[in-house]
């Protein structure tokens, strides 16, 4: 293979990945592969070259999504008011927690435990990438001391679950998280 078709083909998988992240979002795990290649302007022949089966599509999907919410908090670290930051990115975590429906099922089989190290792994980066965004917003006195990513990941996750069958579930998601990040009094 000559260096001009490595280069082609490097493009064509990023260009079927970033298509894929958005399909996926719109659509779900049952992002349509056909319409995936259409967008990306390959055949789906070239998709499935590249992605042989929907479950190494969707992996990638998703570590591509957790690569881009790390970027995304490390972005965000050290611009502008700690509190606005940290929870611009928390709605972002919310958004993909909630668009991302059927990925663990399709990921995770019915009856396969999920691997620890994987999840840990997931969290771990995202935990790292944000870890600025907290500590600056505690700094800052916009969030208690005792809170951790950790918790907020698990609340999200929480969130994610308890809304996957609404209608529209990423914006219930978001409503329900911004409840539980402003608290239940009156805002003034």
């Amino acid at each position: 293979m000559s260096d001009g078709q490595r280069a082609d083909a490097r493009r064509n998988y990023r260009r079927i990945l970033a298509v894929a992240v958005d399909e996926v979002a719109e659509h779900g795990a049952n992002a349509s592969l056909e319409q995936i290649a259409r967008v990306a302007g390959v055949g789906s022949a070239t998709v499935r070259r590249h992605f042989p089966t929907r479950r190494a599509l969707l992996e990638a999907v998703s570590h591509q999504r957790i690569e881009d919410l790390s970027e995304r908090a490390r972005a965000l670290s050290g611009t502008g008011e700690s509190r606005s930051a940290l929870l611009e990115w928390l709605n972002e975590v919310v958004d993909y927690s909630a668009t991302a429906r059927g990925l663990a099922a399709v990921l995770v089989p019915g009856g396969v435990e999920v691997e620890p190290a994987h999840v840990n792994g997931c969290a771990a980066t995202l935990e790292d990438a944000a870890a600025p965004l907290l500590r600056d917003a505690v700094r800052d006195g916009a969030v208690s001391p005792e809170v951790t990513l950790a918790d907020l990941l698990a609340l999200i996750a929480g969130i994610a679950m308890a809304t996957e069958h609404y209608p529209d579930p990423a914006a219930q998601a978001r409503r329900l998280f911004q409840l539980a990040f402003t608290g239940m009094g009156p805002q003034h």
